[in-house]
């Protein structure tokens, strides 16, 4: 068990006062036996009204209503919590699924629905190609489990990692052609992959602990900013986490705060201003992710 303080601080500033629409904040992870919220606070400035919904994954989301106009917008979650990560000892496969391909059984499938599909083209099967090398490489032989291990440490060995701080994601077959990107980027080109030969997966958004800022010797790439990764359906496991940009599975590290089925479904902060004139914005994003004593969960 790893106990986590994440603090998540958003800034936008305005040259002029601004009209805030509604803001949608994916901020709040789930409670559930691999993780356990322990607190959580949303501080926003200027005052706005929060009101929770589930979305259609089940993801806790708040929707930000104002009422006053400002030139600068910040939005600050903290959150404690109890992380319980996945040992390989526990991804229990199903045998008739241990080799692909496989089928997922007829009661899941109408569930697992668009999470199997494909979602970008790829006229020229690059994606499809270069999946079929990774599943026939020696010491993979068609196994599962072995399989995606090798494409996630893949992506991570083969492919240079970029900070991008424009919005939306790279197409998989963009990521492939020119072996970079960013962290959602490389796990949107691992969903297509898993996907193209039948496997479900989904996108996960959330934060990445760095041991190292706690005066760890293990780096990771990705820390420091909100983070991206995969969800992949193993009958008798469940959604086991995968990370391309690191090369690890199981959700070591890693505090997840919303599944979807695309990455657009799963942006942490979104939203709209209004103005009189042309305006133009500045954003800032510090985000912490530090380990705490578990006698006192509040401690810094």
């Amino acid at each position: 068990m790893l106990r986590l303080r994440v603090s998540h601080k958003t800034t936008y500033r305005y040259v002029e006062p601004v009209e805030f629409g509604d803001h949608r904040l994916m901020l709040r992870p789930r409670d559930s036996h691999d993780l356990r919220l322990l607190s959580a606070t949303i501080t926003i400035e200027p005052h706005a009204h929060l009101r929770w919904v589930h979305d259609v994954f089940g993801n806790s989301v708040a929707i930000a209503s104002f009422t006053e106009h400002g030139s600068q917008l910040m939005i600050l979650s903290e959150i404690v919590l109890d992380r319980y990560p996945l040992s390989n000892i526990e991804v229990a496969i199903e045998p008739y699924a241990t080799k692909l391909p496989f089928s997922y059984s007829a009661i899941e499938i109408p569930d697992l629905g668009r999470t199997i599909e494909r979602h970008y083209p790829d006229p020229d099967r690059h994606v499809t190609e270069w999946t079929r090398l990774v599943l026939e490489r020696p010491g993979v032989d068609g196994r599962t489990e072995a399989f995606l291990r090798e494409l996630t440490s893949t992506i991570q060995r083969d492919f240079s990692y970029l900070v991008r701080h424009e919005p939306g994601v790279q197409s998989p077959l963009e990521t492939l052609q020119t072996g970079c990107g960013s962290c959602r980027d490389y796990a949107l080109l691992m969903m297509e992959a898993v996907r193209s030969v039948g496997l479900a997966a989904r996108f996960v958004s959330g934060y990445l602990y760095d041991p190292a800022v706690d005066g760890g010797d293990f780096n990771v790439v990705g820390a420091g900013a909100t983070h991206a990764w995969v969800q992949v359906y193993l009958p008798g496991a469940g959604w086991v986490e995968f990370d391309p940009t690191n090369g690890g599975s199981g959700g070591q590290n890693l505090v997840p705060i919303a599944v979807a089925r695309v990455p657009s479904q799963a942006i942490p902060i979104a939203g709209t201003f209004t103005c009189q004139t042309q305006n133009q914005s500045e954003i800032e994003v510090e985000v912490t992710v530090r380990s705490v004593s578990p006698e006192n969960p509040l401690d810094q």
